[in-house]
């Protein structure tokens, strides 16, 4: 949890410089793909601060209200910072075509280094946050590193609008404006491509990977256990919580069949660190008939 903090935390402090050096360079060098590409920052430091509140909120143990813990706040957090991509994208591209249809000044060029500056900044805090994002499995702090690679993509998109309108001359001063649009397009899709993943974890959809398959081979490796006949997960948060119907020989005391729950249950967690529990239902073993050939 704590890397997740100091990587939000990081990308709030970043952010806040980065928005302010943007929005003023694009007012006083009359670029809206620099304004756009500010107020795409903004949108990450809105995201920044979900995330940092939401990784302290999951971190918070079970409690009588929340017998489950708090891990979904995670998971809200990634949603809402999947929103606020969908609406910082909407957004620009409103306010870029209104700029394509009203003339205007071309950029200056001083706005060219600032956006170049902004690009390296972004995709360098984009690698370091996303590295964290998934060494953690936070939806949440994934999302909030495509903010920053938003950002970057928004800032050479602008670059590359205002070196054609510089280029090109008076024929080609709605060229950043273009860019911010065509930009915005690309941070939608991010945002929706970040939203879906989220909706499914709040929605219970089984989760990525093989954590189902590995948690089974664990319990079948349990001496006792004579089947799985059912392994269902969830992801909750950081962790995930598992449900697990395990066939044992019919003929055994409540305490024992009751003991061997607890062997499989130590079993999976102890080697699946990142399952937080295991909910285990006691089945009598049932000898299937072999398939005919």
């Amino acid at each position: 949890m704590q890397r997740s903090v100091r990587a939000t935390v990081l990308g709030l402090a970043v952010n806040a410089v980065l928005a302010c050096v943007k929005l003023t360079a694009g007012i006083l060098g009359n670029s809206y793909a620099l304004i756009a590409d500010a107020i795409e920052s903004w949108a990450d430091i809105a995201s920044s601060v979900i995330v940092w509140r939401a990784v302290v909120i999951a971190d918070q143990p079970a409690d009588a209200d929340h017998p489950y813990g708090h891990g979904k706040a995670e998971t809200l957090a990634g949603a809402a910072v999947a929103v606020l991509l969908l609406m910082a994208a909407a957004l620009i591209f409103g306010q870029s075509l209104k700029e394509v249809l009203t003339p205007h000044h071309a950029p200056a060029a001083f706005t060219l280094y600032v956006l170049l500056g902004v690009v390296l900044v972004k995709e360098t805090l984009f690698r370091f946050v996303t590295r964290i994002g998934h060494a953690v499995d936070s939806s949440a702090v994934k999302a909030d590193a495509w903010h920053h690679r938003s950002d970057a993509i928004t800032s050479a998109a602008a670059a590359l609008g205002i070196s054609v309108a510089l280029i090109g001359g008076d024929g080609y001063k709605s060229a950043d404006d273009i860019a911010a649009m065509f930009a915005a397009l690309i941070i939608g899709w991010n945002g929706w491509r970040l939203l879906r993943p989220s909706v499914g974890e709040l929605m219970d959809a089984a989760p990525a990977g093989d954590i189902v398959e590995r948690a089974t081979a664990i319990a079948l490796s349990v001496t006792g256990v004579r089947g799985v006949e059912k392994c269902l997960a969830r992801k909750m948060g950081y962790g995930y919580l598992i449900d697990m119907h395990v066939e044992v020989d019919g003929e055994l005391s409540v305490a024992s069949a009751h003991q061997l729950s607890h062997d499989v249950k130590d079993a999976v967690r102890a080697q699946l660190t990142r399952v937080n529990d295991v909910t285990i239902h006691i089945e009598p073993h049932q000898p299937r008939a072999p398939a005919l050939s």
